[in-house]
């Protein structure tokens, strides 16, 4: 999802002054800062090294030194430098510095930029901004690239388990959104339980329809468009990618909330508005033992009110342990950050557009109604498609059901589990 729009907030200009202007951060007293300015004094006098190999190394290697406050009491806090803020200005560093290769043997790179408890100054949100230009698309109507998309899965990967800085939430979210198919496919397939999922980002030939009229990566899906594998694990290198570890930890902050839910709400226009007359999937071979015309429909359908559902689940657990501690403010926060709503084209749409563009769609007008209930947002949208296609009442009635289903599931699970 591309930075702009309510949804993307506003970001304030750097504050370079704090920078050491002969390294890469401002660096701590002792054995490891000296090593430091020895690395890039060297890196300064072997002319030979080309910028742009300086600029990933420098960022990958120096950046996540930690300083110490200026109290005694005070939290450390990692430094971020001028060359690392330079990133944000161009894409295809961010992308080199993020990208841990196909083998995984640079993710150290992004967990270096990335991994800290906290950040001085601006710090986390300059790295926001690097993350989108490392990790969005070149463009509307731009696919994703296999350094994109590696990218992309490395900052999952980078930000598991941790609790992410307010200010850095935001871009997270976005990077999520900016990849919402791959966001939201199921984890099925995940490590090293399947060969079919052999590193962080699957080739465009993998999106290809198979004899049945299915593919693993998800539907609809833009030719030539690289996909970030989040279910991929590696036990080698010690790494894997929580989706829903990173939403749980992403919706305590109401921008990144929005952002989300924004994306899901986009994503079920984007999905209705390319079913067949019978709401089912336009792929379906008939004859097909495997499947029925509404079988992987369905499926998606229960996988998004799912995700709804663990949104709201989320945010009544954080508002009842009180990490949202006044949820009033919170609601007001979301429908501020949230672009508004999404309405399914009134006739069928066999464009395949790529992921980037699914959560940047436009609005339809104003979010109405109770922000919050998932459901009401869900079914308004749901049934007007079904009235203006016409769609056989029997089938959108279980369409209806089976969504409600999977959102109770998701609020009943996801507070149980999690709260």
């Amino acid at each position: 999802m591309r930075d702009g729009g309510s949804g993307g907030g506003a970001v304030s200009e750097y504050d370079d002054k704090s920078d050491d202007e002969r390294g890469d951060a401002t660096p701590a007293s002792g054995a490891g800062a000296t090593a430091v300015r020895r690395l890039a004094g060297r890196l300064r006098a072997h002319r030979l090294l080309s910028s742009a190999v300086a600029v990933a190394v420098v960022a990958a290697v120096a950046v996540p030194l930690v300083l110490t406050g200026s109290g005694e009491d005070a939290e450390p806090c990692t430094s971020v430098s001028d060359t690392t803020r330079a990133l944000a200005a161009d894409p295809a560093a961010a992308t080199k510095a993020l990208d841990p290769g196909d083998s995984m043997d640079r993710i150290g790179g992004a967990k270096k930029l990335l991994a800290h408890d906290g950040f001085c100054g601006d710090g986390a949100r300059a790295l926001g901004r690097v993350i989108d230009a490392g990790t969005r698309a070149s463009g509307p109507g731009k696919p994703h690239t296999m350094a994109q998309a590696r990218s992309a899965y490395a900052v999952a990967a980078a930000l598991s388990d941790r609790e992410i800085p307010a200010a850095l939430a935001p871009s997270v979210a976005r990077m999520l959104a900016e990849y919402e198919v791959d966001a939201l496919r199921d984890d099925d397939f995940g490590g090293a339980t399947s060969d079919d999922v052999t590193g962080p980002a699957a080739p465009p030939a993998e999106a290809a329809l198979d004899s049945h009229g299915w593919v693993r990566l998800g539907r609809f899906l833009s030719p030539g468009e690289a996909h970030a594998t989040f279910e991929y694990g590696d036990r080698y290198a010690d790494v894997s990618a929580d989706v829903p570890g990173l939403v749980t930890e992403l919706a305590k902050n109401p921008e990144s909330f929005a952002i989300l839910y924004d994306a899901h709400r986009a994503q079920l226009a984007h999905y209705l508005e390319r079913l067949t007359q019978q709401g089912g999937d336009p792929s379906y071979r008939p004859g097909d033992k495997y499947a029925t015309p509404t079988t992987w429909t369905d499926n998606d359908l229960q996988d998004l009110a799912d995700r709804i559902g663990t949104l709201m689940a989320l945010r009544s657990g954080y508002a009842k342990d009180g990490t949202i501690k006044d949820v009033a403010a919170f609601d007001t926060s979301v429908r501020q950050h949230s672009r508004g709503t999404f309405r399914p084209a009134s006739h069928r749409l066999t464009t395949r557009p790529p992921m980037g563009d699914i959560a940047d769609r436009p609005t339809s007008g104003p979010l109405r109604g109770d922000v919050t209930d998932g459901r009401r947002q869900m079914f308004t949208v749901l049934d007007r498609w079904a009235k203006e296609r016409g769609i056989p009442s029997e089938r959108a009635t279980a369409m209806r059901q089976l969504m409600d289903d999977y959102y109770v599931r998701a609020l009943w699970i996801t507070y149980v589990e999690r709260f």
